[in-house]
């Protein structure tokens, strides 16, 4: 019985691969996965530099802006749009309210939950950081045009969301 090998032709010999220009990534270039990490990480390293100003995290600015956007939003409601663990999200609910960024009320129609607010500094700082993330995935996708980078993010929402209606 014959062996199926993953690649389409075998691996240069070890000593070919000499310098960083002879690595063949040709099929990793064919995987989602290895170009959306790719293209993640980019983003991402842009993203931990402009957002040091505002010693804000990536979790941590996600948490601020769905705050901002819906005042009120219950912790329950906050793990299950970032996919985040309930007890990562009380470190980081406290933490944010240590800063003075966010603070909790009690739920309208949940005696039970607790709503999430950002107070006055939080809503100026989510502003400011708000700004600076558009800013930055304008330069960080740069070699896009507008439509290009919307349909990039539409496709890129297909993936880890999709709609069974389209």
């Amino acid at each position: 019985m014959s062996s199926a090998r993953p690649f389409r032709n075998p691996p240069p010999p070890a000593t070919a691969l000499s310098t960083p220009e002879a690595v063949d990534t040709s099929f990793l270039r064919t995987l989602v996965g290895y170009n959306a990490r790719r293209a993640s990480l980019a983003v991402i390293e842009v993203f931990m530099e402009r957002m040091a100003v505002y010693r804000l995290k990536v979790v941590e600015f996600s948490v601020l802006s769905l705050v901002a956007h819906n005042p009120g939003i219950t912790s329950r409601q906050l793990c299950a749009t970032l996919n985040v663990l309930p007890p990562n999200l009380v470190g980081l609910i406290a933490a944010l309210e240590r800063r003075g960024l966010i603070e909790r009320r009690p739920h309208p129609s949940d005696g039970r939950a607790m709503g999430v607010h950002l107070t006055p500094a939080g809503v100026e700082l989510t502003v400011q950081a708000e700004e600076t993330a558009a800013q930055l995935e304008v330069d960080a996708t740069a070699g896009l045009t507008a439509a290009e980078r919307k349909t990039l993010i539409r496709l890129l929402q297909k993936v880890y969301s999709p709609d069974p209606a389209s």
